[in-house]
């Protein structure tokens, strides 16, 4: 079913991707999403793949395990659904020990950002970043931040490059008074990331409920449960499909 394997995906999506350390002249550093990450070692290719492969095996194969165990009930509606959900999460990604979804983020970020030159475009890619995540700018920071931008590069009289130390200096202090503004403080940060992780918790939801749904009218046109009564999202068990 897709929604067994679109879950299956949320939990363990992590495990494929920065394996390899990309060697170019050119490429920022890659590290492992596994935390601890042993230091690369020079091993022919056949050998660097085979160690890849029972890596993810394993990872993959506990995240499952966690699964099969925990109870989660797609209700992205319900705060404790939702809080329930990001706790199966953290759990998979402990026993794994995979990174946490802000580590994702950033992890994301420098790998996206890091030829982009100028400050206005790096916003602008955070920003893309953050829609395709699903997350919402409900403070309107960023409308905040393009217009401390503005003001910086009125200031210079020209564009602002992320290379330009005094130019950033300028910014990251407007960017300090947006923060003071909106009650933003730095030693909050681990809070911050629970309300982030919790966001995307709800916004996984979401998507599974989407899945679940189109899944059961799917499975609603075909002849033989024509007349069967469809069940509620909420009352699946996933682990019956795992």
């Amino acid at each position: 079913m897709a929604l067994a394997s679109r879950l299956l995906s949320r939990s363990t999506r992590q495990l494929c991707a920065g394996q390899v350390v990309l060697q170019s002249e050119h490429a920022v550093p890659v590290r492992s999403f596994a935390k601890e990450a042993a230091a690369p070692t020079t091993l022919k290719g056949d050998q660097v793949l085979k160690d890849i492969f029972y890596e993810v095996k394993n990872k993959l194969e506990t995240a499952i395990g966690v699964l099969r165990k925990e109870k989660i009930t797609i209700e992205p509606e319900d705060p404790a659904a939702v809080s329930e959900y990001a706790k199966v999460m953290k759990t998979v990604r402990q026993k794994a020990n995979l990174l946490s979804e802000s580590e994702i983020i950033k992890f994301n970020i420098e790998v996206e950002t890091h030829e982009i030159p100028d400050a206005r475009t790096y916003l602008l890619k955070l920003k893309e970043m953050r829609v395709k995540r699903g997350l919402i700018d409900s403070q309107g920071i960023e409308d905040l931040q393009m217009a401390a931008l503005d003001k910086v590069e009125k200031e210079l009289k020209k564009p602002l490059l992320r290379n330009d130390k005094k130019g950033i200096a300028l910014l990251t202090a407007e960017f300090d008074k947006i923060n003071q503004k909106l009650g933003i403080r730095k030693e909050e940060l681990p809070k911050y990331e629970e309300q982030l992780e919790l966001k995307i918790a709800k916004a996984q939801l979401e998507e599974l409920k989407k899945d679940a749904l189109e899944a059961m009218e799917t499975q609603k046109k075909r002849e033989e449960f024509k007349d069967e009564e469809m069940p509620t999202v909420k009352s699946l068990d996933i682990r019956n499909f795992i």
